[in-house]
């Protein structure tokens, strides 16, 4: 008799119609069971997010290549929270995110809806990771992030991971033949260059846009961002809590007593 095949619960932010979770679902299924629970539409930059000022809704629905979908009018993180409260009756046993369009690198993590799905994965007491390719192209082959992700599920179901860590995996937009491998990183420092766009409505009241150019990076060994740059499989271990641990005692050592 084979080894039981892990049961892996998966969701995105760019949206039930994107071809990434589409492409992860389709590779996954010849390593696990899979159950997909996807937004119906693109929370892209949603960050996390925990909907309890209405009610979410879930419908059955199709991915593009056939495969069932749960789908939901929350958001991502949502998703994972309905399926490991009862949405889906089968235990879990690893939550995946993405294929997400667009990379996470350094800081992209606190607004991507990607990561803060696996982040929900993590917080629900799951092995989770979140994938997200190089690209902002409409049109890309997610092949190899695909295939990557399937492998890394097999190794994460058997290895598991620490309570309260999540992977954030990025994979370069290149053939397999081109990516030269895969690098364990830490998260690297983004460079971005948002911009306040005002204008005004037909009746004069200004609104305004966010924009500005793509974001860039600070190349810098051992990070994701020039992993990728380099053409490797970025994999990033982050870890949910965030105290600076370094700073405990010195700012115990502040004048916090003087206060009253």
């Amino acid at each position: 008799m084979g080894a039981r095949r892990p049961h892996v619960l998966v969701t995105n932010d760019d949206g039930v119609d994107a071809p990434g979770i589409d492409a992860l679902a389709t590779a996954l299924g010849d390593v696990a069971r899979v159950t997909v629970i996807a937004p119906d539409r693109n929370w892209s930059a949603s960050g996390h997010v925990k909907t309890m000022h209405r009610p979410l809704r879930v419908r059955e629905g199709r991915l593009a290549g056939g495969a069932p979908v749960l789908v939901t009018d929350g958001a991502p993180s949502d998703a994972i929270a309905l399926g490991l409260l009862g949405i889906v009756a089968d235990p879990v046993d690893l939550v995946i995110a993405g294929i997400n369009r667009g990379a996470n690198f350094g800081y992209d993590i606190t607004y991507s809806g990607t990561v803060t799905a696996a982040m929900e994965g993590a917080i629900g007491g799951l092995p989770a990771f979140a994938v997200s390719l190089d690209t902002y192209e409409s049109v890309a082959d997610y092949s190899v992030a695909a295939d990557f992700a399937a492998y890394l599920a097999q190794v994460v179901a058997r290895q598991g991971l620490p309570d309260g860590v999540i992977l954030s995996v990025n994979v370069p937009n290149l053939p397999l033949c081109e990516v030269q491998g895969v690098r364990v990183t830490r998260m690297g420092r983004r460079v971005y260059r948002d911009a306040l766009v005002v204008r005004e409505d037909p009746s004069g009241t200004p609104y305004y846009w966010i924009g500005g150019d793509p974001p860039t990076g600070v190349m810098e060994e051992g990070t994701d961002f020039t992993a990728i740059a380099q053409g490797y499989i970025s994999v990033t271990p982050i870890h949910l809590d965030f105290t600076a641990y370094d700073l405990l005692q010195p700012l115990a050592a502040w004048s916090f007593g003087e206060w009253r």
